[in-house]
């Protein structure tokens, strides 16, 4: 057998397979058949096959080279010799009878009104279509010989024509159109048509349509088929309207539906009526009927048949016409277009995401909205009378093969996003727009399109990425807030990836050392944790590089670029990292957007941006740098941005050959990038090149003040050259103090030794007489409002660059004391307090209420669209009026001012007494105290996060000032009480970049002992009588609170070293922080904090210290008890004591649930720890101070406590430790009871009763010493029969006695009485069988025990509890009346059946 050729095979292998074909002589499967020359022969003769003949392929007669291709000569167009043309016919004639064209056919459209048409959803159906079957079933039935290549469908549709077609027709007589009435043409009725009508007397029919004469054997069958229809002709005229009507409906409700619509479908539409003309007879109209006017053709041919009409329509909206292609069937649902469109359908309800309809300009249109159809809106299909488009056939549209259709819905898309995130369709809609175009992959949709190759789609793609990217306020509050105390700083806009964090830490160590969990998720799934992680999984940068670099696209797009890419660079320092090293991109931002040399630009729109300088580009720099130290001396030394920097800045704006207002975003973003590598300590020796460009522009600022009215943009350009010479005060600084101590350098650099700033003290030391004059013209125009708010940053940025200037000199090595004290005294006498003293300045303490985010949440209300995959600040619009950030705020101001007091009463302590009155200005006050008021802090957005931060600058620094000034008072401040509570407030609320100042308060305000006055005022005494007038004489001995209280106030340092030790920060965040806050350039690794996930402190933070002490205790590598750990106890449980007694507001937030777990943890730290004295006094006061009526009453044991799994968990190990160590300890034994009371879980009581009964023979506390009333463990009655049947079995077997746990005796003794002597008809059988068998067994122990008298007298005659009493309540002397009739009924059945039985 012959092997076939296989893939692979050379030439070589071919020829030899074919001379082995040749030689075996075997027959080949393929026959050669060739036709004879049309020319010559007819074209149907055949020559015969050539069975000898074969094609043999010989290499050496094949050309090296193709034949050349010469063009074979015209044909000769010749008639057919079948075809024959009429002499006397005209040629023009001939053509416009076989002319098919769209202006031939289409003569006149007629219209209908098909609104009120029911449109009918096909029926569900089982079957497939077409119909499915197996080739094998083919198979069986041969070829046929037009199978060829057909297709099996095209086989089966074939066949069935060719079924249809063999099939015998019937010859009917049908008038033709355009003849006389009588003449008669045949044309076929095919069989599905037949009987498809029922008989009308009309003129057009001349013969029956129902009665088709089969069966009949006699010749003149025709004859009989016509007598009968004469007859029922003859019948119908008989009848009358009214008769045929009746008969017409008595036919329909006889007949079958599927009948009946057999019938309507197979009717002819040429002069026949159906069932449905009968219908139509009630309104007496004419179905079909031909229009006077529609014009008569000619004759049609004999093989036209007439169209055949959709079934149930009563009609067309376009009559169909014979010279009309493929109208032989009529398609009702697609010529529906051509009707008018339905009425509105009004809807009251609030419209949902599917109902929503937007137009071209992103507008939701109104469900009622009447517009013309000429707008281009109601070119859909679902809801076709309403205008607009729904996001789904927006979508639909981005997906086009038209590229117009694909920008137009890319610019829909954009404008719906920009107006979302505005807040425009908050109160319309019900689901948020963005969640839902991310949730359907808008996303990828515009990576997509991105790759597009048209330009208007391009654009439109960028444009929408930008809308959603990038929100225009929040650049806007960024950039304006830069030159604020530590404005640069900013969090970053990063989303917390919890998720990630969870299954990053379900890996295994070595597997998360090998790749990173976001190297191995898909696109997708990073896009909905983090859309910017996701886009740049799909390789955005490379894309938008390749648009700037190749494409140069228009202005407008170059814009939109660089702003996607400064949010990028927001998102984190891993993000700026990929921005920076993505291939060539930051080279084209420098070489096309950031030129040294340019064409000049004028006013007005540009039709290029390459080669011009942009301030969209510096600010991506700028961005960018401020991520991290390494990026930014990567941009300064390998991208030549010094050059640049010296061009922009070298010149004023108005001599930069540009727009006005890109000079002066250019001049302003030239100055904060240098600000910002001033921050790491570079770019000093830029400073020495251009020192007389700055000194001149500081020379021009007042002559720029005195232009009115005051330019915005030039008053940021003004405090960006401040900013940056206060960044370079800074620098100089760091020379003397940072470098004497390498130890402090920042771990997370890689440089061990870090280069010092090539800037020295001297070389700036003398700007600052040039900012003063500046500050001072400033400060005149503070009476005039529209004025002050024009001038707005200038002040705080002059306010910070003198607290710089004073600070730095002051650490200089050669400092001449007595010049720098005369100095701060000259600063105080001329500038600082005549502001104090102005009217107009103790208004702006006024404004800190109004604009407070603490006191005025609704000024930081979260954005309309906001998702968390896509953090933004959300301030679309600018900030409002009265908010932190807005135009009447004064916190920037003030917080710059309290900066500079800070640092001058640092240098001259003797300033404190003349800046005291800051401290009581009333405006001040009622903030302070507003402040500390307890209250709900709203979730914590970005925005909220961002004004919170700048807002506790200003307490800090409230606080610091008044640290120093009541160090030096002889006497408490008044106002101590209020600052201590601020400082209190404060600890608690810091966010995450703020470590720095929650040290300074811990070493500080928190534990100052000038901030507890009560310590040296009476506080103790008067702690001492509160108790004796709360507790009476049932307090503890030895328990006196106020004599705690002075020893805590006395161990004062001792517990700051304590918590210093416990609330420990991490170390890196620290340091970072503190290089921030100090000013220290070489140790400031990045501007971007951490995101602002959760406080750096917990709420309960002082329970901290014992928290701590239980991890070690009860973790796997547990310590034994250190005599250390008695210390850190100690003094946790003083200063909570401390806290409870003089400071309660600060402990609210604590639940009074989660504060008895942290001292039950006290008790499970060791075994002998809550044996000491000490422990066990400050553990009774504060135990007194919970179990108070205030605080008892908000006791809950069922809800979630922070840090703890359940609170029954931890009960049930406090159990097991109590019945291991306790030995019958008396406080140990008053935790137990305390969760034991009836209004909290009964899985507590039944932990005790069920697992650890072995425990109420310790339980001996007396119900003297139980600090909460006994009718909170009695009341209500207890309904639990599992646990009633515990107290039952405990308290016969003599588990529980009086004398071993007396209020547990009680309690049980109480409930077990109430439930015996219950007789409630709603109860159970089960409830009301364990009832009479307890009473009975109560009834029977005088014989079964021998102290069971005693049981069975409480047990049958306790009336209440009285804890004054030694059992614990009172019993009845007579049981009553109900109770004796209800025992001598149960005992009387007891004695007839012999026992009790249960």
């Amino acid at each position: 057998m012959l092997s076939r050729p296989k893939p692979g095979e050379s030439e070589v292998d071919l020829l030899q397979f074919q001379n082995q074909f040749i030689s075996s002589g075997a027959t080949p499967a393929v026959r050669i058949v060739k036709k004879a020359n049309k020319k010559g022969k007819c074209a149907d003769e055949e020559l015969p096959i050539l069975q000898d003949q074969r094609d043999v392929v010989m290499l050496d007669k094949l050309p090296d080279l193709p034949p050349t291709l010469v063009p074979g000569p015209p044909k000769r167009a010749k008639p057919s010799p079948r075809f024959t043309l009429p002499e006397n016919q005209d040629a023009e004639e001939r053509l416009d009878q076989h002319d098919r064209h769209i202006t031939a056919v289409f003569t006149k459209i007629i219209e209908h009104d098909t609104r009120a048409m029911t449109v009918t959803l096909p029926l569900p159906s089982g079957v497939a279509f077409p119909r499915v079957f197996h080739r094998s079933q083919k198979g069986t039935q041969g070829k046929t010989a037009t199978s060829g290549k057909k297709s099996i469908f095209a086989q089966e549709i074939a066949a069935r024509r060719n079924a249809e077609a063999n099939s015998t027709p019937m010859e009917v007589t049908v008038p033709a159109q355009g003849q006389q009435e009588g003449t008669l043409i045949s044309k076929k009725l095919e069989f599905g048509e037949q009987g498809s009508c029922i008989p009308e007397t009309s003129k057009s029919f001349q013969g029956p349509q129902l009665i088709t004469g089969e069966g009949l054997q006699c010749q003149n069958a025709q004859h009989e088929i016509q007598t009968i229809h004469e007859e029922n002709l003859a019948k119908l005229r008989a009848m009358g309207p009214e008769e045929l009507l009746q008969e017409q409906q008595r036919l329909l409700t006889q007949l079958d539906p599927s009948l009946i619509a057999f019938l309507k479908s197979h009717r002819s539409t040429n002069g026949q009526t159906g069932v449905e003309s009968l219908e139509e007879q009630k309104s007496g109209t004419m179905a079909h009927e031909t229009p006077e006017e529609e014009p008569m053709g000619s004759p049609p041919p004999s093989g036209w048949k007439q169209p055949k009409l959709a079934a149930s329509a009563p009609e067309l909206p376009v009559t169909p016409h014979k010279e009309w292609l493929h109208m032989d069937t009529v398609e009702l649902e697609k010529l529906q277009w051509t009707q008018d469109l339905p009425p509105l359908r009004r809807q009251k309800t609030q419209e949902g995401m599917k109902q929503a309809r937007f137009g071209l300009q992103g507008e939701l249109l109104a469900p009622d909205a009447d517009l013309p159809t000429h707008l281009g809106l109601h070119h859909h299909g679902e809801e076709a009378e309403r205008a607009g488009y729904s996001l789904q056939e927006i979508f639909h549209l981005a997906r086009s093969q038209i590229s117009q259709q694909r920008a137009l819905a890319l610019q829909v898309l954009a404008r719906i996003i920009s107006k979302a995130q505005a807040g425009e369709f908050g109160s319309q809609l019900t689901d948020s727009v963005l969640r839902l175009l991310l949730d359907a992959g808008f996303l990828f949709l515009l990576r997509f399109s991105l790759d597009d190759s048209v330009d208007s789609v391009i654009a439109a793609a960028v444009w929408a990425l930008r809308a959603l990217l990038v929100a225009p306020g929040d650049e806007e509050l960024l950039d304006s807030t830069f030159s604020w105390y530590q404005g640069a700083a900013v969090f970053s806009l990063m989303p917390y990836q919890e998720e990630e964090e969870e299954e990053e830490d379900e890996e295994a160590p070595a597997e998360k050392a090998r790749k990173s969990p976001q190297e191995t998720r898909p696109p997708p799934d990073l896009a909905r944790h983090d859309v910017i992680k996701g886009l740049l999984a799909t390789q955005l940068l490379p894309r938008l590089r390749y648009l700037l670099e190749v494409t140069c696209p228009s202005p407008t797009v170059v814009q939109d670029i660089l702003a996607v890419l400064t949010r990028v660079a927001r998102h984190s320092l891993e993000s700026a990292t990929k921005v920076l090293q993505c291939p060539r991109l930051i080279d084209t931002v420098v070489r096309e957007f950031l030129p040294s040399s340019w064409s000049p630009v004028g006013e007005g729109p540009i039709s290029r941006l390459h080669g011009v300088p942009c301030a969209a580009a510096m600010k991506l720099l700028r961005v960018l740098a401020s991520a991290g130290r390494n990026i930014s001396a990567r941009l300064m030394s390998g991208f030549d941005l010094r050059s640049r920097l010296c061009r922009f800045v070298s010149e004023a704006p108005q001599e930069l050959a540009l727009p006005i207002q890109e000079a002066e975003q250019l001049c302003t973003e030239s100055f904060r990038l240098w600000a910002v590598a001033a921050t790491y300590g570079q770019g000093g020796d830029l400073y020495r090149e251009l020192y007389p460009v700055l000194i001149q522009a500081l020379q021009a600022v007042p002559q720029e003040l005195s232009i009115q009215p005051h330019s915005r943009l030039v008053m940021l350009r003004i405090s960006a050259l401040i900013t940056l010479l206060t960044r370079l005060i800074q620098a100089s600084s760091s020379n003397s103090t940072e470098l004497q101590d390498p130890a402090r350098n920042n771990p997370i650099e890689s440089n061990p030794s870090p280069v010092p700033p090539s800037i020295t003290w001297v070389q700036v030391s003398g700007l600052r007489p040039l900012l003063e004059p500046i500050l001072r013209q400033v400060l005149k125009e503070l009476p005039r409002p529209d004025a002050w708010k024009a001038l707005a940053p200038l002040p705080t940025a002059c306010l910070l660059y003198l607290a710089a200037h004073y600070q730095a000199w002051s650490q200089q090595p050669k400092l001449c004391p007595g010049e720098c004290l005369q100095d701060v005294e000259r600063l105080s006498k001329e500038l600082v307090l005549p502001l104090l003293s102005q009217p107009a300045f103790q208004g702006l303490w006024d404004s800190l209420r109004p604009c407070s985010p603490l006191c005025n949440p609704l000024s930081c209300a979260p954005a309309p669209e906001s998702i968390p995959s896509l953090v933004s600040l959300g301030c679309v619009g600018g900030c409002p009026p009265l908010s932190l950030a807005g135009p009447c705020s004064a916190f920037p101001f003030l917080t710059s001012l309290l900066c500079l007091l800070n640092v001058l009463t640092r240098i001259h302590k003797g300033l404190c007494g003349q800046f005291a009155p800051v401290l009581a200005t009333p405006g001040l006050q009622d903030y302070l105290l507003l402040c500390g008021t307890p209250s709900h802090v709203p979730r914590l957005t970005p925005y909220f996060a961002w004004a919170l931060r700048h807002e506790y600058h200003l307490q800090y620094l409230v606080l610091s000032l008044a640290q120093r000034m009541a160090g030096l008072r002889p006497d408490s401040s008044p106002d101590a009480t209020l600052h201590h509570t601020v400082a209190l407030t404060l600890l608690r609320h810091l966010l995450p970049g703020s470590e720095y100042l929650a040290h300074q308060l811990l070493l500080g305000s928190v534990f100052l002992p000038e901030f507890l006055p009560e310590g040296a005022s009476g506080g103790p005494e008067a702690a001492d009588f509160s108790d004796k007038l709360t507790l009476g004489s049932g307090g503890r001995p030895g328990s006196g609170r106020g004599a705690l209280l002075a020893e805590a106030c006395r161990d004062l340092p001792s517990i700051r070293g304590c918590y210093l030790a416990h609330c420990k920060l991490p170390g890196p965040a620290l340091l970072h922080s503190q290089a921030l806050y100090q000013a220290e350039p070489l140790h400031i690794p990045s501007l971007l904090l951490p995101v602002p996930k959760e406080p750096l402190l917990p709420a309960d933070w002082p329970f901290l210290p014992l928290i701590h002490l239980y991890h070690q205790a009860s973790g796997p590598g547990a310590e034994a008890f250190s005599p250390s750990s008695l210390g850190t106890a100690t003094r946790a449980l003083q200063w909570v004591l401390l806290l409870e007694s003089w400071r309660p507001a600060s402990l609210q937030a604590v639940p009074p649930a989660a504060r008895l777990a942290r001292l039950m943890c006290v008790f499970l730290v060791d075994s002998d720890l809550f044996r000491e004295a000490a422990i066990q006094q400050y553990i009774i006061a504060l135990l007194a101070q919970l179990c108070q009526p205030q605080a008892l009453s908000l006791l809950k044991l069922d809800c979630p406590l922070p840090g703890l799994a359940s609170f029954p968990d931890l009960y049930a190990s406090f159990l097991e430790h109590f019945e291991a160590v306790s030995f019958g300890d008396s406080l140990f034994g008053t935790l137990v009871l305390l969760p034991l009371q009836r209004r909290f879980s009964v899985t507590l009581r039944l932990s005790l009763f069920g697992e650890h009964v072995g425990a109420l023979r310790a339980l001996g506390l007396p119900l003297a010493q139980l600090p909460v009333s006994l009718e909170n463990y009695t009341s209500p009655p207890e309904d639990n029969l599992e646990l009633l049947k515990l107290y039952f079995q405990a308290l016969v077997t003599g588990t529980l006695c009086p004398h071993w746990c007396p209020v547990l005796y009680a309690v049980a003794v109480a409930h077990v009485n109430s439930f015996i002597f219950s007789q409630d008809p709603k109860s159970s059988d089960m409830v009301i069988a364990a009832s009479k068998w307890m009473l009975q067994k109560t009834w029977l122990l005088t014989n079964e025990v021998g102290q069971a008298e005693c049981l069975k007298q409480h047990l049958l005659f306790y009336k209440l509890p009285n804890a004054a009493l030694p059992e614990g309540f009172e019993l009845y002397t007579q049981l009553p009346a109900l109770r004796q009739n209800h025992l001598q009924d149960v005992t009387s059945r007891l004695l007839q059946d012999g026992g009790p039985e249960f």
